[in-house]
């Protein structure tokens, strides 16, 4: 008997009939022996009618009332849930991110989990009934309900699994796998059988959108081995587990394409210690992601200073540190929004050279200019015009062979 964590994404319960489809689902995995923790997502298109709702009535909703806004989309799904596995004869009882005991800290729309009681879980287990719990939550330190930000129930169901030292965590959503690139823009796109923890990671954070950054971390972390499954279609899927030698046969296993960027340029940015620390201090205080960093060379004494953040975010960004330029005393800060970021990522690139090379002359050949580059062990990323982000994904997937390449 297998204990296996199981998560259901918005797609997979948007409508009554795709509940039930899970509901079938589930009770077919538990009659095959397994115990199953179900975790689900608010139905296809709720949490944004929620978060539109919220903007009805506020330019700058109130992030606390906002994360109990959005907390509803999942309380539905999880009782709609349990409803249809207790009517085809499985018995089910639902559970908030509350009743699990999934504390968080304190930061509103996009909380870190710092623990999961399984308690409750395992109780309710034990008494032979499917624990259905709403992914995407948890409450802080003053029981106020917190939400982990988009993605966050694929975080929820992999927690689950780490403390339940499940033996496996399954996510199931409207793609069959993780793909050398996205189906929707290369046609020959293949499947992958298994990615390492740290491809998968490379890859979510780069714009695949399978799972999310913070669970595959988690899953990294502690070793919990995560298949990614259609929930309408039957098939292996794609496992995301520890690295293996076969691995490192591929040079390079997927490109990304990321759209949500923008870059900031801070110019004229006096050339002495602190400038840089305060200029991104204030961004990271104000939870800010910053990818992508380049400083140029100085000089007279100043130098100019360009770097990405989510294009969602980047108006705040802009905000704090036009007000920091001001007090650092540089020039000027310039936003540019109509940039994506195209990356190669691949495990093989640890013991495989050129990558790089063949990226850039791949790009040049179709006159496409790169803004900035970045790179670590096993990915090479470019920012370009968002205009021809769809070219420079399937001139690199046709560039390094992937709609060929297998991997066992």
């Amino acid at each position: 008997m297998a204990l296996v964590v199981q998560k259901y994404g918005g797609s997979s319960v948007g409508t009554i009939e795709r509940i039930k489809h899970v509901a079938t689902r589930v009770a077919k995995s538990r009659a095959g022996g397994d115990q199953v923790v179900v975790v689900v997502s608010a139905m296809q298109g709720e949490t944004d009618r929620l978060i539109k709702l919220a903007r009805q009535v506020a330019d700058r909703p109130d992030t606390r009332e906002t994360d109990m806004l959005v907390s509803t989309g999942e309380r539905v799904t999880i009782a709609l849930l349990a409803m249809a596995l207790q009517e085809v004869g499985c018995p089910a009882r639902s559970l908030t991110g509350r009743q699990v005991g999934i504390v968080t800290d304190s930061v509103h729309t996009k909380a870190k989990i710092e623990k999961v009681g399984g308690d409750r879980l395992r109780e309710t287990l034990a008494e032979g009934m499917v624990p259905v719990v709403a992914g995407y939550q948890g409450i802080n330190e003053k029981s106020d309900v917190t939400t982990l930000g988009r993605g966050g129930s694929d975080l929820t169901a992999v927690a689950i699994a780490a403390a339940l030292e499940a033996d496996r965590c399954e996510i199931y959503t409207d793609v069959d796998g993780v793909y050398t690139a996205d189906p929707n823009i290369v046609p020959n796109a293949r499947r992958l059988d298994r990615v390492s923890y740290e491809e998968m990671l490379e890859l979510a954070s780069l714009g695949a959108k399978v799972l999310q950054t913070r669970s595959v971390e988690c899953a990294m972390t502690y070793r919990v081995p995560v298949v990614v499954k259609s929930t309408f279609v039957d098939g292996p899927g794609t496992w995301v587990a520890e690295e293996n030698a076969e691995m490192e046969k591929v040079t390079v296993s997927g490109v990304t394409c990321d759209r949500n960027q923008a870059k900031l340029t801070v110019i004229g940015v006096p050339d002495k210690p602190g400038v840089a620390a305060t200029i991104f201090g204030a961004v990271a205080d104000a939870e800010i992601v910053i990818d992508m960093i380049i400083q140029n060379v100085s000089q007279e004494n100043t130098t100019d200073i360009s770097f990405t953040v989510p294009r969602d975010e980047s108006k705040n960004a802009l905000e704090i540190v036009r007000r920091v330029a001001k007090e650092i005393g540089a020039k000027d800060v310039q936003l540019t929004e109509g940039i994506a970021k195209i990356s190669v990522v691949g495990v093989g690139m640890r013991t495989h050279s050129g990558v790089a090379s063949q990226m850039f002359k791949a790009l040049a050949r179709e006159r496409i200019n790169i803004m900035m580059i970045s790179t670590s062990e096993i990915k090479v990323s470019c920012v370009i015009e968002d205009k021809y982000a769809e070219l420079a994904v399937r001139t690199l997937h046709d560039t390094f062979g992937l709609g060929t390449v297998t991997r066992a």
